[in-house]
């Protein structure tokens, strides 16, 4: 359900990285490399509407009455400032738009900073907490350094890795495309879950498809660990703002112990050591994943919400 008339391409990457690059939003939905990876999936439109431009989307996760209903980020702006009056207009004319097209009107991961921002301008908006899709923010150098107790466990699944395997970590390139959608197709394979959830990674494996041939144009950053030169771990981000880099994909063979810690340990060193903060994205609500997030001790939960109208 694309709500605006333009849609997220490599062409219009230039303009749409003025908006998203023209405030610290922190959160990791609002970065080219994530919006081109999911525009699909999660049919991302735009449009400009008076002083900012407005996004919108859907979500697989929240639906209501098992109906996939749109929202839309918070107005984005290219010049560093919001105007309380211009920002009120923009939301009540983007409400207006969606209730002429018969959907309802919402704000969806709105970071904590920016809500405060729209609350001021808009306090008819109610708010929510999404506890579900909170960034966990870490600082890199203790992901590449695992010092001290709390990463103790982690330390020693890497230690193993790297004792027991012959492996190389490069940078992933277009030109590795067919194998890492190999690699893709056999990590996909190997998963046991519920028929919805394999819905969901075949949409995924679609969409990593042009991901992986187009991760020089988009500006994505990747890695990928081999294993006799066959690809069995991959991540891929890219840059959120400026010192902040967003982890938005990563796998590994799970018949390798240690090969997840390995392959997280190599991106953070290789690939995005320039950046004091690395966004491993959300949870989903997904009890194990949210335990797996937590154990690597982030420094910040950025805490999202959502806002309507009663």
């Amino acid at each position: 359900m694309y709500m605006f008339d333009n849609w997220i391409t490599i062409e219009n990457r230039s303009l749409l990285e003025e908006y998203l690059n023209g405030y610290e939003y922190k959160t990791s939905g609002l970065s080219f490399s994530a919006l081109y990876m999911w525009r699909e999936i999660n049919q991302f439109s735009w449009d400009i509407i008076g002083d900012y431009m407005c996004m919108s989307g859907v979500s697989h996760l929240e639906l209501e009455d098992g109906i996939i209903l749109p929202f839309m980020f918070p107005p984005l702006t290219k010049t560093g400032e919001y105007d309380k009056d211009a920002l009120r207009e923009t939301i009540f004319r983007a409400k207006e738009h969606f209730e002429k097209a018969g959907q309802p009107f919402s704000l969806r991961l709105v970071p904590f900073h920016i809500m405060e921002i729209i609350q001021e301008a808009v306090p008819e908006l109610f708010w929510k907490d999404d506890r579900p899709n909170y960034d966990y923010i870490y600082l890199t150098q203790d992901l590449i350094d695992l010092k001290g107790r709390d990463f103790h466990s982690k330390k020693n699944h890497l230690n193993y890795f790297k004792k027991t395997f012959d492996y190389e970590y490069v940078t992933l390139t277009s030109d590795m495309a067919e194998e890492a959608m190999q690699f893709i197709a056999d990590f996909n394979r190997r998963k046991e879950v519920p028929a919805n959830e394999m819905e969901l990674l075949k949409m995924e494996e679609d969409a990593m498809k042009d991901v992986f041939a187009n991760l020089e144009k988009v500006g994505y950053v990747a890695g990928a660990i081999l294993i006799d030169g066959k690809i069995e771990a991959v991540a891929i981000g890219g840059r959120l703002g400026n010192k902040m880099i967003t982890e938005h994909v990563e796998k590994a063979n799970v018949n390798y112990r240690g090969l997840y810690q390995a392959i997280n340990n190599e991106f953070c060193k290789h690939t995005a050591s320039w950046a004091k903060y690395i966004n491993r994205e959300e949870d989903m609500g997904i009890p194990n994943l949210r335990k797996a997030k937590l154990s690597y001790r982030p420094v910040k939960l950025l805490e999202k919400y959502i806002g309507y109208f009663k």
